[in-house]
């Protein structure tokens, strides 16, 4: 029987915020352990909290981003649980009435398009952590690290419209790709900042009704998400296919296994209780705010691929490439404005240097020189890698540096005749071989002229001029 899985993922993306959801505690990553932390965060008994606008600015701007309807009215809730991280044994989150719903987001994957739904945006604070380290009576300690609680967080929770790992992949980049154009998440997901749990089921191909699903945690990139996905829908069709049943629980991806393993039995909406936290009133976001707030989205990833390749001709994967980045995408533009003649050399150099770019340590000029004075036969594709490099290196303009080492290339015709004629003067037996079928031999001739140049002349000028003289 042929079967196909059905996937649906969570995203909690860390807001980029300065100060937390609920409190005026810093929300910075890597402080020393409970320092950021203050009464409220960590849920002494008579504190109430305080909503943080800019939150809900960053929640809005998603939202508009993805397609979503932003609701006038929502509802901050309890969801009751204990957990050794959890001071207050609640989390505040949305449940029935979150800020907005009924997104959707469009990924490219081989060729095509699809439209995978979003549910549902809501707002909610961060739990702590836990750090298992040293021994307490002869046993494992774990010591709890409150800084991260009631950091904000914005969960994004998709329809289960995918149905395979790469779609899954590609889902959850052109969501980081968004949430950073925005400056609303950094992405990193190795910090937590980007998190994402994933439920899948699998069913025969066919079928409209849903197979039982395994909720899959402990994901922290998006390789690990697909060879998570990949395991897990095998292991479910086998126990299938052995006359077993898949039973709904919280599994973790185990990456250096590359397993995914039972955490626990999965649980419903009605095992947190939730109801309304009775410390925040209902949230109501006027729509003039939203509109205001819509003039402020930038140009996302897939409106700037579209403008890229039909403004500049470059290939559309290349296009992919500078837009998943938006300081990639800016200086790829700011390099074409310097000089625009061949903009897919230049996307090319844009890409291949696209970590001193994110570093800094390369200008929009450095690369629109290096690809102009190439297009012009000044310098040859070698001598332009070594200008950049020497460019990152020194923070010195390219063309100085090819003025002051002398790197610019010979590609004066006059200049050149002499210097090949010498050359073939002095192997006549080469000439004659070449003249005898010999092809080959022109690779010599173009690297004694090289050599009588120190390696300056114009390579394409020096084959050219070699032919000539050699009657071909």
């Amino acid at each position: 029987m042929e079967y196909e899985a059905v996937i649906g993922l969570e995203v909690h993306a860390q807001l980029s915020t300065r100060s937390k959801i609920f409190c005026a505690c810093s929300a910075s990553f890597g402080s020393p352990p409970n320092e950021n932390t203050c009464p409220v965060c960590t849920g002494m008994p008579g504190v109430l909290p305080v909503l943080n606008r800019r939150v809900v600015e960053f929640a809005v701007r998603t939202a508009l981003a993805t397609s979503c309807t932003v609701q006038k009215r929502s509802v901050f809730a309890r969801k009751n649980y204990f957990y050794p991280d959890l001071p207050k044994a609640y989390q505040i989150s949305q449940y029935e009435l979150p800020l907005a719903l009924a997104g959707h987001i469009d990924i490219e994957l081989n060729g095509g398009t699809k439209r995978i739904g979003i549910t549902r945006i809501h707002m909610e604070e961060d739990a702590g952590k836990l750090v298992h380290e040293g021994e307490f009576a002869g046993a494992q300690a774990s010591l709890a690290d409150l800084n991260r609680c009631s950091v904000p967080l914005m969960e994004i929770v998709s329809e289960p419209d995918i149905r395979t790992p790469e779609e899954a992949g590609a889902y959850l980049r052109r969501l980081r790709d968004i949430l950073v154009y925005l400056e609303v998440c950094d992405g990193n997901m190795e910090e937590g900042s980007f998190r994402c749990d994933a439920n899948v089921s699998v069913r025969p191909k066919g079928q409209e009704k849903f197979g039982t699903k395994a909720e899959l945690k402990n994901m922290n990139s998006f390789r690990n998400v697909e060879k998570a996905l990949e395991y897990e829908i095998r292991r479910q069709i086998e126990r299938i296919e052995d006359g077993g049943k898949v039973v709904q629980e919280t599994r973790l991806w185990d990456a250096a296994a590359a397993v995914t393993v039972s955490m626990r039995g999965k649980e419903e909406a009605h095992d947190y209780r939730y109801f309304p936290d009775p410390d925040l009133l209902p949230l109501m976001v006027e729509e003039a705010w939203v509109e205001e707030l819509r003039k402020t989205i930038p140009e996302l990833p897939g409106e700037k691929v579209a403008r890229f390749v039909k403004a500049y001709g470059i290939p559309r994967y290349d296009a992919w490439l500078l837009a998943s980045s938006r300081s990639l995408a800016d200086f790829f533009e700011a390099s074409a404005a310097v000089y625009g003649a061949n903009p897919k050399v230049t996307a090319n150099e844009c890409i291949h240097w696209k970590d001193a770019v994110a570093a800094g340590r390369l200008t929009p000029e450095t690369i629109a020189h290096a690809v102009e004075d190439r297009e012009s036969g000044a310098i040859s594709a070698t001598v332009s890698k070594t200008l950049v490099e020497l460019a990152i290196e020194t923070g010195k303009p390219i063309r100085r540096i090819r003025d002051e080492k002398g790197l610019t290339q010979v590609s004066d015709t006059g200049a050149l005749e002499e210097i090949a004629a010498k050359v073939l003067a002095a192997n006549p037996k080469e000439v004659e071989s070449y003249r005898n079928g010999k092809a080959g031999l022109l690779s010599f001739f173009v690297g004694q002229v090289m050599k009588e140049t120190r390696g300056k002349a114009n390579p394409r000028i020096v084959q050219e001029v070699l032919k000539k003289k050699l009657g071909v």
